[in-house]
């Protein structure tokens, strides 16, 4: 890769690494993520997505692309900088456990831990040739919930016969934003939503289960596990209130991501000095959830957004729309950028 030495990690992952040619024991970590999710692509261009159903909906590519072309200009210029730098082309974030921590589990972050992790993502609401960044915390940690509901089915005309669990699940929706409105404290942000909602009956058949998934996101991680508790006792005990039951399970997923503040306002500076004042915004926290997250819990590490907006070209569609698509003038400030950044933190 580019005469850069690199190894395989995580399965599909890959790790490179350059060493400047001036004395530092400092080491700087870049990481890009590089899978497609299970959309449909319905733009026309011509790069579109050969794999049917399957894209780059959020933009994973050029995340890869940039890291690359980053990766050329910091060999070229290694004679002119101290210590190392450490690529992460990382698989799997769309999709839990999440590649960062199966990367981390083989070692990325050893030998010796880097003094700053730096990562990126397009964002289509920034415009192009801007980045936002914000340090502290910026987002929410991500939990899957499941819930199978369990009643006793049979003919809609004859409710007093069945214990309905398509209306247990309706109840079950509605009170468990209880956890949102009266148990959880309303300075701190948290979301519930379910957004599949499986009752394979008919318009007179009532199903002996219901099968509903849904996520569960919020900024306090001390919270976010009691909060797992009291959805599961408020569920059993409503499904059982009203003749049913409930096996309800959470798959934890990544944690809330927090940049670290003094590297933040480190990386700031830098861009500023870059790309202008102007050129860097700022953002307000978000909901969605990255599992970048994980490299900040070993190592210090900051993620800000690349503005890929431009609205004569139709890139402000935002991630996971099956027309996403980036204003590639956007990958000349990304790579002068994080060239930039790594050598600001590493020392000429």
């Amino acid at each position: 890769m580019l005469g850069i030495p690199w190894k395989a990690m995580a399965g599909t992952g890959v790790v490179g690494t350059i060493e400047g040619g001036l004395a530092s024991d400092r080491t700087v970590a870049l990481r890009a993520d590089m899978d497609a999710l299970p959309i449909s692509e319905l733009n026309s261009v011509d790069y579109v997505s050969q794999n049917s159903g399957v894209m780059h909906a959020c933009g994973h590519d050029a995340h890869t692309a940039s890291l690359l072309a980053t990766a050329g200009i910091l060999r070229s210029l290694k004679d002119r900088w101290a210590g190392t730098v450490r690529l992460i082309f990382q698989p799997a974030e769309e999709k839990l456990p999440g590649g960062a921590s199966l990367m981390i589990g083989d070692g990325v972050l050893r030998d010796p831990v880097p003094a700053a992790v730096i990562g990126q993502h397009v964002m289509p609401s920034v415009p192009c040739g801007k980045i936002a960044m914000r340090s502290g915390q910026l987002m929410a940690s991500m939990d899957e919930i499941s819930v199978t509901v369990h009643g006793k089915g049979g003919h809609g005309a004859m409710p007093h016969l069945l214990v309905d669990p398509v209306l247990i699940s309706a109840q079950l929706i509605v009170v468990l934003q209880q956890i949102i409105s009266r148990y959880n404290n309303p300075m701190t942000p948290a979301v519930l939503s379910f957004g599949r909602v499986i009752a394979d009956g008919a318009i007179n058949v009532i199903p002996d289960t219901v099968y509903l998934k849904g996520t569960f996101r919020t900024v306090d991680e001390i919270g976010r596990y009691a909060a797992h508790e009291k959805m599961k006792r408020m569920a059993e005990q409503v499904a059982a209130a009203m003749g049913g039951a409930c096996d309800f399970e959470v798959v934890c997923g990544y944690p809330s991501l927090r940049n670290d503040d003094k590297l933040t306002r480190e990386l700031e500076a830098a861009a500023v000095a870059y790309l202008g004042r102007s050129g860097v915004v700022g953002t307000d926290p978000m909901m969605i959830a990255e599992d970048f997250a994980y490299y900040g819990r070993s190592a210090p590490a900051c993620f800000y957004f690349l503005g890929t907006g431009n609205d004569a070209l139709g890139t402000t569609l935002p991630l996971h729309n099956p027309r996403f698509n980036i204003d590639e003038e956007a990958l000349e400030t990304s790579i002068g950028l994080m060239s930039y950044l790594a050598i600001q933190q590493l020392g000429m």
